[in-house]
């Protein structure tokens, strides 16, 4: 720690005031070193950074403002630390750091207030604790040397003291900090690990894993543990104590490249209604509490999707292999039966242990294009033993539909993108991806199973782990109802009282206008972030207030914690024995699948933008139709119909100076033009930065009739 730090931490620590003399003897400076320390306070003094009282004491203005923070995030102008006290969460600029890094805890001070628009705004005053993160980076030449560029730290090409590696040009690296100094351009640093080119957005996505402490590889207690259900069938002991379904023509439907099948379905009608069963792979069977396997998917929390690969929470011989609802075999599963009316109440649920025979791997293209009446032969005699069920799960998922949509719950269109890879792992092609007839009868199929767990749950007054979403906050709400009038749309009195159908009836209402896209990721980002809760609080955006994931464990801790609970329950094992057994895990098990599930959804979108840029840097100096999604004082964003977004640099609209107006515009002082989100525009790709997921675009055109 420098001179300077050393000061601030002695200032903090007694309370906001101490003599000279106070902080040499606190740090054990000794006395040829004492007229440097002097130098520095008076140095200090002359910045503005400290003052001096009548009694000799330093002091910083304003020590209320003053608190302890931890470096949370960083980008190559500012970063963001938190306040270690309240929570918040403190905007500073990049030459406000001192050369901080994530994970570093900071004396920061607050020099401007938290807004409805903004994050209040800090400075650095001292690093206190420095952390030993791992940084990316790509090595360059700067002059006769190879340097390091980082991807986070705002700085210039950084000196290499210590490589572990062999390096060349254009590497994508991993780096510690060996020597730090007052700026980020100052640190010296030490290469730990070559990843690969910084050309392959396979290489991006290595290092974020890397860099964000993400599990690829399993303990090796886990992967012996797994290695004993390869190739494995079940066991005919096990089968014969549960209820055999195997007669039961049931069938799976996902996408044509999934491989870890968690559910199957089986319909049904009677006289009045349907008879609905939901049948899920048994995981908690096979992956028994504190068990290598079980600690491995604690840890992991969740599968991780990141463009042609998966990153599971198990191992493969259980992921597609032994918990898999594989077609043409004999599978463990927990399943779920209901007897639903004909105008979709859910009358009765049973939970089971049973054993089942999936008669199909179906695939939602084909089953759409059954429902649709554009099936091949082979398709249709593909399905051939189930084909009878399609019309009727349609009219059980159609009245479900209805009943969601009269609840009010918001029905919010995402954008969610496809991302094709070759054989090598290069990126191809980027579609949205489109959800059809067969994905909403599994949508619908597995909100009444998740919805009957917590149901039980509740009733029985079990220890759980709950789906939950809180209303959103006032403040956003506010922010919504606010950008929506700039933008000249009807809040429809929207307000902090507002319940989920008044942002049904918005949705609904502008889902023919050409800013739909951007009227659905404003009412997504207004949102709470759901979670998981030992506490049943509801679910806003569904309108339930009874919900679980019961249904996916394989890729989710939550739904394999709820398994193992309800297991203890169908056997009898008496609700006192229960609570004391799960009381605690359920809390455990809810934040860790809470952390790891936010983990795992930035993993996914950070990596997309490494294919992103990947596939646009082919498609430099093409035009392209989109919309503006975002402006900020730097530029704005455009998002074309493949779901790639880029930047429009500010630099290349005009020479005159750039303000936000209302969060929703960019106006340019000199032509007086204001660029809008939501308006329509024509853009050039002009760069594609694979390293650091970054695309950009030059503004071609501006189309008049953007509300049209």
């Amino acid at each position: 720690m420098n001179f300077e730090s050393l000061i601030i931490v002695s200032i903090y620590e007694h309370g906001g005031a101490v003599t000279l003399k106070q902080i040499a003897t606190d740090a054990g400076i000794p006395k040829k070193s004492f007229d440097k320390l002097k130098n520095t306070v008076k140095r200090m003094i002359k910045q503005r950074v400290l003052f001096k009282n009548k009694k000799e004491q330093l002091y910083i203005s304003d020590m209320r403002k003053v608190f302890t923070g931890k470096v949370v995030t960083l980008s190559r102008t500012y970063g963001f630390v938190t306040n270690l006290i309240t929570g918040e969460d403190c905007f500073v600029s990049g030459g406000a750091l001192k050369g901080a890094v994530p994970g570093d805890t900071v004396i920061a001070k607050e020099i401007a207030e938290k807004t409805s628009q903004r994050s209040a705004t800090a400075i650095v005053l001292a690093v206190t604790d420095v952390s030993e993160e791992l940084f990316a980076g790509c090595i360059v030449f700067e002059g006769r040397y190879l340097k390091v560029l980082p991807d986070t730290l705002g700085c210039p090409p950084l000196t290499i003291m210590k490589v572990k590696a062999h390096i060349k040009e254009g590497d994508k690296v991993l780096f510690t900090i060996r020597k730090r100094g007052e700026h980020h351009s100052e640190h010296i640093v030490d290469i730990m690990q070559v990843i690969g080119s910084s050309e392959l957005a396979k290489s991006g996505t290595d290092a974020y894993l890397i860099q964000n402490n993400i599990p690829v590889d399993f303990s090796s207690e886990a992967i012996k543990q797994a290695k004993q259900y390869e190739n494995a069938e079940i066991n005919p002991k096990e089968a014969a104590k549960r209820l055999d379904l195997r007669d039961l023509p049931i069938f799976t439907i996902d996408g044509a490249d999934t491989k870890d099948i968690d559910d199957a379905v089986y319909v049904e009608k009677t006289e009045k209604g349907y008879n609905l069963s939901v049948h899920i792979a048994d995981v908690s069977h096979y992956v028994t509490e504190d068990s290598p396997l079980d600690k491995d998917a604690f840890q992991r929390g969740t599968s991780i999707y990141i463009a042609d690969r998966v990153i599971p929470m198990l191992p493969k011989q259980l992921s597609n292999g032994i918990c898999s609802l594989n077609p043409k075999t004999d599978r463990l599963a927990f399943s779920c039966l209901m007897e639903i009316s004909d105008k979709g109440l859910l009358k009765k649920y049973k939970f089971v242990k049973s054993v089942v025979r999936s008669r199909v791997q179906g695939v939602y293209s084909e089953v759409n294009s059954i429902l649709e009446g554009t099936a091949t032969d082979d398709i249709n005699q593909k399905y051939s033993e189930v084909i009878n069920q399609l019309p009727v799960m349609k009219a059980l998922a159609d009245i479900l539909t209805e009943n969601r949509k009269k609840r009010g719950a918001p029905e919010i269109q995402s954008q969610e993108s496809k991302v094709i890879c070759d054989e090598n792992g290069v990126c191809t092609d980027i579609k949205p991806r489109v959800s059809g007839i067969s994905e909403e009868i599994i949508e619908e199929f597995m909100l009444m199973a998740n919805n009957s767990a917590a149901r039980l749950a509740m009733k029985k007054e079990l220890p759980f782990v709950y789906r939950v979403h809180e209303a959103p906050a006032a403040d956003k709400i506010k922010s919504l109802k606010t950008t929506l009038e700039a933008l000249g749309i009807n809040p429809l009195g929207i307000n902090e009282k507002s319940d989920a159908a008044v942002f049904a009836r918005l949705l609904a209402e502008t889902a023919e206008d050409s800013r739909s896209v951007i009227i659905n990721r404003l009412i997504l980002r207004t949102m709470a972030k759901a979670k998981y809760s030992e506490q049943p609080i509801g679910h806003f955006g569904l309108v339930m207030a009874e919900y679980a994931h019961f249904t996916s464990p394989i890729r989710r801790y939550a739904d394999l914690s709820i398994h193992r609970i309800l297991t203890d329950y169908v056997a009898k094992k008496g609700a006192d024995n229960i609570k004391k057994k799960y009381s605690s895990f359920s809390v455990r098990a809810a934040n860790q699948a809470t952390l790891t599930e936010l983990s795992a959804v930035a993993a996914e979108r950070s990596c997309e933008e490494f294919y992103a840029a990947e596939y646009m840097k082919n498609h430099i100096g093409e035009e392209f139709d989109g919309i503006i999604s975002g402006v900020i004082g730097s530029g704005l964003f455009v998002r074309l119909a493949n779901t790639v977004e880029g930047k429009v640099s500010s630099d290349l609209l005009g020479e005159g100076y750039f303000e936000v107006r209302n969060g929703i515009a960019l106006y340019e002082s000199l032509s007086g033009k204001m660029y809008t989100i939501g308006d329509k525009v024509r853009v050039k790709c002009v760069n594609a930065n694979i390293n650091l997921g970054q695309i950009d675009f030059e503004l071609v055109k501006v189309y008049n009739d953007s509300r049209v």
